[in-house]
């Protein structure tokens, strides 16, 4: 027997969709992939989420999504999908361990940063090491950080940064930047940045959370150690799209490539949160797409009853 609706990933527009699929009697079925609860599950502190003045953990939040969801019907397999099948009609979800037919399908498998892949990094991240800038910046207001990076998100979080931290370095691993040149002109001409450049963060030291990294100079050939708060690491995101390869239109950076924000090519098939959005990454933008997918999703069966 077909699924009505099956929902792979299991962040915010995963479960958001889940929300409004259940309370259109829809049954949803939810396949949490790998990451249960996505990129919030690293997240210790969320503060611009609606509904939260006080602030809340990302795993807290993401458990509330998730009993919401439960609520009202949704239905949870803790596997991964390795192939969709699109080309048949219902659609074949294969997981982990079984294939699954489905009437309709939202994609909401998210993005995973790129991190560093030094020893000490995964033991900080949510404690000083942050991906998002535009998440977490707040919380280093009148203190030092490190941005990693070249490249248009480096610069742009080095540039938000400034409204908050004290000072802003940048560790680049090359003598020039990657990114466009309006953006360069801005870094280099603000006072509160200064680049290390041929640099690399060999590792991170602290107890509870970030004191201080230790930086190797390719070109002088030498380690120091600087004092810091926190450590962002802005040398991108990789789309969760590997099983869609050949399947589903890409962009050069493997996002989903969507007609009107979450509609494909393929009726039925929809698309959902940070897998199609290379610009955001934001819980409630990501959730707001959930919204339009589920939304989207009802008119089909409307149209197709």
């Amino acid at each position: 027997m077909s699924e009505n609706v099956i929902i792979i990933g299991s962040g915010p527009a995963g479960l958001t969709a889940a929300i409004y699929c259940g309370r259109d009697n829809l049954n949803p079925l939810l396949i949490t992939g790998i990451e249960t609860g996505g990129q919030l599950e690293l997240t210790t502190n969320v503060e611009n989420f609606p509904a939260f003045p006080e602030g809340i953990t990302g795993p807290d939040l993401m458990e509330k999504m998730y009993k919401h969801a439960e609520k009202f019907g949704t239905r949870f397999k803790n596997e991964y999908v390795t192939d969709i099948e699109i080309d048949t009609y219902p659609y074949q979800i294969r997981t982990s361990r079984e294939t699954i037919e489905a009437r309709s399908v939202i994609i909401a498998t998210g993005s995973s940063a790129k991190w560093l892949g030094i020893a000490s990094e995964k033991k900080f991240i949510g404690r000083g090491v942050s991906s998002c800038a535009t998440c977490d910046a707040p919380f280093f207001k009148g203190k030092d950080v490190v941005v990693v990076g070249g490249g248009d998100t480096a610069m742009e979080d080095s540039l938000y940064l400034t409204n908050f931290a004290r000072s802003v370095t940048i560790v680049h691993r090359r003598d020039a930047f990657r990114a466009s040149r309006i953006m360069q002109e801005r870094v280099l001409s603000n006072p509160k940045v200064s680049v290390l450049w041929n640099s690399e963060v060999t590792e991170i030291k602290g107890d509870d959370v970030v004191k201080s990294v230790v930086i190797r100079s390719e070109r002088k050939n030498e380690t120091t150690e600087r004092q810091i708060q926190g450590l962002f690491v802005a040398i991108g995101h990789r789309p969760n799209t590997d099983f869609l390869k050949g399947k589903l239109p890409l962009t050069e950076l493997g996002y989903i490539i969507t007609k009107d924000e979450v509609s494909t090519d393929y009726e039925g098939i929809f698309v959902a949160g940070d897998v199609a959005d290379p610009k955001y990454k934001q819980a409630i933008t990501a959730a707001g797409s959930g919204c339009k997918a589920a939304l989207r999703v009802r008119q089909y069966f409307q149209e197709h009853s």
